[in-house]
């Protein structure tokens, strides 16, 4: 059971936020107490839904200035997301000792060095996680909006190793401001430092050489907070480790939006780069696929950052929930040895297409 100080914590949270936004619905977090020496000084969040099988993987969710763990998390989608496909998830958050406005310090150098700050904190909570709960250290990934983005980024330059994949929405590359002054200036895309530059900045960040984790960047045509100059050079930054080319490997239109990929030398998408025409800033959402609700900075844009992260991911391999999942191999076991000799019917074919369509939100 949840510790009285606990629930006491999530209630005032309920009430007020400390955001300054109410929350809109009971939050399914629960406090990791404990994890390690914290420097950076953070509180963390974590979901873990009932029954997952041994070795989980986990996400890590990084909120954006003016919000917390428990408000991303209900606007996002991937708690929910999580119960249905059996995966853990962490939410590292900040404090307003830290940060008056709760954005995460991705611009100061002793908050995203290895070994210092924020980004170890970060680290800390990981491997807690994994201590914990069984996670699978080799399915650990991060994601993170606007100055959670950026620091999103930090923690896959700090610890390359720690992350199979990053998502950035509406980040900014790794160490390219030192202050509060150039951080404002890198938002609206001023003195952004080169391709070469950054490159080195994410060399000298670890002693780490390789394998490198995936990276998915996303961010708005209309974005007037974060330049889209910034997504671009994030692309950059991460183009020499992969070593891939400038220009993109293939350019498609999902669900009415440009994506870019970029693929490496064993032919897999190193690094994706979603361009959301019209959006503003924020995280890119599809509330009529019933994962995540509208919020400032949380934004119905026909299409859900969460469910195309968590699929290039392998979270949701089969598209069917692990209920439903259990329950349709239930109601097919008499009749799969019958099956087996008989061809399919394009019919039956169809049947199961709309059925993984739907259980994906993609059909109704």
């Amino acid at each position: 059971m949840r510790s009285l100080s606990d629930t006491l914590e999530r209630l005032a949270r309920f009430r007020t936020g400390k955001s300054g936004h109410a929350t809109a619905a009971i939050s399914k977090l629960s406090r990791l107490q404990r994890f390690g020496s914290n420097p950076g000084a953070l509180q963390a969040w974590c979901h873990v839904p009932e029954g997952l099988t041994e070795a989980p993987a986990l996400v890590v969710v990084l909120h954006g200035c003016t919000q917390n763990a428990a408000g991303y998390d209900h606007a996002s989608g991937w708690s929910r997301l999580a119960e249905d496909f059996g995966f853990a998830v962490l939410y590292p958050e900040q404090v307003h000792a830290n940060n008056p406005n709760l954005c995460f310090n991705w611009f100061n150098l002793s908050d995203i060095r290895r070994g210092q700050g924020e980004v170890r904190s970060i680290r800390q909570m990981v491997e807690t996680m994994i201590a914990e709960q069984g996670i699978d250290r080799r399915r650990v990934y991060i994601t993170g909006l606007s100055a959670g983005g950026a620091m999103a980024n930090a923690a896959l330059c700090a610890y390359p190793e720690t992350f199979a994949g990053g998502a950035i929405i509406a980040g900014l590359p790794y160490a390219a401001a030192t202050s509060v002054p150039e951080a404002f200036d890198r938002m609206r895309g001023h003195a952004i430092p080169n391709a070469e530059s950054l490159q080195k900045r994410l060399f000298g960040a670890s002693p780490h050489s390789g394998p490198w984790p995936t990276i998915s960047v996303w961010h708005g045509t209309n974005d007037r907070t974060v330049a889209e100059a910034n997504a671009n050079a994030i692309i950059a930054q991460w183009s020499g480790v992969h070593g891939v080319s400038s220009s993109p490997s293939s350019v498609e239109t999902v669900e009415g939006h440009k994506r870019l990929t970029w693929r490496d030398r064993s032919g897999r998408d190193a690094i994706e780069f979603y361009l959301i025409e019209g959006m503003s800033h924020g995280t890119p959402l599809d509330v009529a696929s019933g994962y995540g609700h509208a919020a400032p900075y949380m934004l119905d844009a026909g299409i859900s950052s969460t469910l195309h992260t968590a699929r290039s991911w392998g979270l949701t391999p089969s598209f069917q929930r692990r209920r439903e999942r259990a329950d349709y191999v239930k109601s097919t076991r008499p009749a799969q040895a019958a099956s087996r000799s008989q061809p399919d019917r394009p019919g039956d074919i169809q049947a199961v297409i709309e059925r993984a369509l739907r259980s994906a939100g993609l059909m109704r």
